[in-house]
């Protein structure tokens, strides 16, 4: 542990910011599982709001800077591909 009164506090916030970025990946991977369960399914409409959801928290991820422009667009396009390789 660090001795400096302001390394103690980076700690603690780099910490904090640790989790939260583990709590919103990890909800973007749950959008994504929930939207290629959907595709082997027949409902259109639920499929078509969680691709929707699924992108709207990638897109906001980046703009928390918690993903990377180019990360968000490589996971959007797989999801696309593989939720349409399900739908065949």
């Amino acid at each position: 542990m660090a001795n400096i009164k302001s390394a103690k506090k980076r700690v603690l916030i780099a910490e904090a910011n640790r989790q939260r970025n583990v709590a919103w990946k990890s909800s973007i991977k749950t959008a994504f599982k929930k939207v290629l369960t959907l595709a082997e399914g027949d409902d259109k409409e639920a499929f078509n709001t969680a691709l929707s959801k699924a992108y709207q928290l990638c897109d906001k991820a980046v703009s928390k800077g918690i993903l990377h422009k180019n990360t968000a667009a490589r996971k959007k396009s797989r999801l696309t591909l593989a939720a349409k390789k399900l739908a065949k």
